[in-house]
């Protein structure tokens, strides 16, 4: 046993060789995106608020559309949806079919009435739809999502990282993570745009290097796609109506084109890129082109993932012990086929850092603009200088980075916090998207019904995400994934725990565990929504005066149900701005001050 462990442990130890040449390429990129973090921060000032967070709201299409693809895209994205086609087949593929409805809904709901207000966060919406109170419960889901996601787009990287060279994830965090914080904070949205530009270049260069060269050396894509045949990996659609089917044609495109609503139509990372665009048609493109850059990556990771299967189809590494994790199948191969070639594994880790970088650089951004705006705009009287705004968002850059570093600390000792974490995403998720939803398509709910919805979504949501993941950790529901042999192993192992989970395995557990984890945000959407309309139906038997939001607050599709307002005094309600575009305060705004007095009418 210790003899065939030995043999294991070798072959790890000599997949580990990183050249110095890699090394250069790996700082090299680093270097890049500091440099980019000093010219805009110190040579081409960000003097504003608006030029700090929004880029002045003069950015160009293209770099944006890039930005959003590389912020979007993190390591976690580049590592697991490889692992996913290697262990469950193709089926997974059919959600880019989710991504391009998303992008006809939000283009045609969501996005114009976002930027036509000119707001900096999309919770300021929430304010002037309803009232700071939603606002607020808007903000703290986004916060804590975001802390319990970025310490994991750190630690997965850091970990293929580790299987390619040795380095302790330790030492290298830091050193990302400071480059990172740097850059972010020195010179805001501009420098998050275009050092994602660069990033997005190398990660599409890193995955299309590994698709051609490891095709080559397996012997022709004719291989990797009958091989991948054989196995049944290579998946037609799956017609199954019941929820409780892992992947199915319907969970992946009407259960994906819900999650890619939130995760790019309300979601602060992403909307304030498309608000930094100087005109709504600009935005729009800039969807479409996200839609088409994040399927081609999608793609690139799915062969990927069926290349994976074609070079070990008769040798499992995670059986073998020879991966230790799955999320490290992807850095073997790319050891495997470029580890010969020195510069080709540099490259690779530079992209799945760059994936990192990215997404840790734009959310650390969005996070300083909401701190501002909803946290302290709407509770604090006093006004800020420039110089202060400067000071406050990038000291927000500066602590929110350095805390996510330590917090990586705890993933690395927590090996259920990764599933954990990404529950926490999928509970907040629905109810936030189910908030935005109320407000733009349902102008008859009020301020306490969206509240009381939207809270009562998420502990909904949390039960059931939260009871379903301890099911799936006590080993009362398995998932089943293709079949794994080790029987053409050329090296001496020895087998631990067979992974080869053929069948389903179920334990008694509430059935609605069982339902897909990618139903859990669209019924968290779906329980917000039902709340507050009740809620607010009551409130109106009850006589509290309701009034129709203004025109601009609602979805284009519905302003001609309710006309545009009358008098141009009726603009300040609705999105304040004077003659320079400075934003006017309102405080402590609620539905029933969105119009004057004279002019409110009860929904009848």
């Amino acid at each position: 046993m210790e003899e065939a462990q030995d043999d294991v442990n070798e072959m790890a130890y000599q997949m580990q060789k990183f050249s110095w040449v890699d090394y250069v390429v790996f700082v090299f990129m680093l270097a890049i995106s500091a440099v980019v973090g000093v010219y805009w921060g110190f040579m081409k000032k960000q003097t504003t608020q608006n030029d700090y967070l929004l880029g002045g709201r003069n950015m160009q299409v293209i770099p944006v559309s890039m930005s959003l693809v590389a912020s979007f895209v993190s390591g976690i994205t580049l590592l697991g949806s490889p692992t996913e086609v290697y262990m469950h087949g193709t089926q997974y593929a059919f959600i880019i079919g989710g991504i391009f409805l998303m992008s006809i809904v939000m283009t045609q709901v969501y996005l114009p009435v976002f930027h036509e207000l000119k707001i900096t966060s999309n919770y300021e919406y929430l304010s002037m739809r309803f009232d700071n109170r939603v606002r607020l419960f808007g903000s703290i889901l986004f916060t804590f999502t975001l802390i319990g996601w970025l310490p994991i787009v750190i630690y997965v990287p850091a970990l293929a990282f580790n299987q390619v060279t040795g380095v302790d994830i330790h030492i290298i965090t830091p050193i990302v993570c400071l480059v990172c914080i740097f850059y972010t904070s020195a010179g805001g949205l501009q420098a998050v745009v275009w050092t994602d530009v660069i990033q997005i270049t190398v990660m599409f260069g890193a995955m299309v290097l590994v698709a051609i060269k490891g095709t080559l050396d397996v012997g022709g894509v004719g291989v990797v796609l009958q091989r991948n045949l054989d196995s049944e990996r290579i998946e037609y659609p799956n017609w199954d109506p019941n929820p409780t089917a892992r992947h199915t044609i319907w969970s992946l495109l009407i259960g994906g084109l819900v999650y890619w609503l939130q995760a790019n139509s309300v979601n602060q990372t992403m909307v304030q890129r498309y608000l930094a665009l100087p005109t709504l048609r600009g935005a729009k493109w800039s969807v479409f082109l996200f839609c088409i850059g994040i399927s081609v990556l999608y793609c690139l990771c799915i062969y990927c993932g069926l290349l994976i299967y074609a070079r070990f189809y008769d040798c499992d590494p995670l059986q073998t012990k020879l991966a230790k994790a799955k999320d490290q199948l992807l850095p073997l191969l790319v050891m495997d086929v470029l580890g010969d070639i020195p510069g080709l594994p540099g490259i690779f880790v530079a992209g799945i850092f760059s994936a990192a970088l990215s997404s840790l650089s734009t959310s650390l951004n969005s996070m300083s603009a909401v701190v501002l705006e909803d946290f302290y705009k709407p509770f604090f009287k006093r006004q800020l200088s420039e110089q202060q705004i400067n000071w406050l968002l990038k000291g927000v850059v500066i602590l929110l980075g350095c805390a996510c570093l330590g917090l990586v600390f705890i993933v690395e000792k927590m090996g259920t916090i990764l599933q954990l974490t990404m529950t926490l995403e999928a509970m907040t998720m629905g109810p936030q998207l189910g908030v935005f939803t109320m407000g733009i398509l349902m102008p008859w709910v009020d301020a306490t019904g969206a509240l009381v919805g939207g809270v009562c979504g998420l502990l909904t949501m949390a039960w059931w995400c939260l009871s379903a993941q301890l099911a799936i950790a006590n080993g009362q529901i398995v998932h089943p994934h293709k079949r794994l042999t080790t029987e053409g192993c050329l090296y001496n192992f020895t087998i631990a725990d067979p992974v080869n989970q053929l069948a389903e395995t179920t334990v008694e557990v509430n059935p609605v565990l069982h339902v897909s984890y990618m139903w859990y945000t669209l019924s968290g959407a779906v329980v917000a929504m039902c709340i507050g309309l009740i809620v607010s139906q009551v409130n109106r038997i009850l006589g509290k005066v309701h009034v129709l939001p203004a025109p601009k607050l609602l979805a284009p599709l519905l302003r001609g149900l309710y006309g545009e307002p009358p008098h141009p005094s009726d603009e300040p309600y609705i999105n304040a701005y004077d003659s320079k575009k400075e934003r006017i305060s309102i405080k402590n705004s609620t539905s029933i001050d969105m119009k004057p007095i004279n002019e409110i009418e009860e929904i009848g």
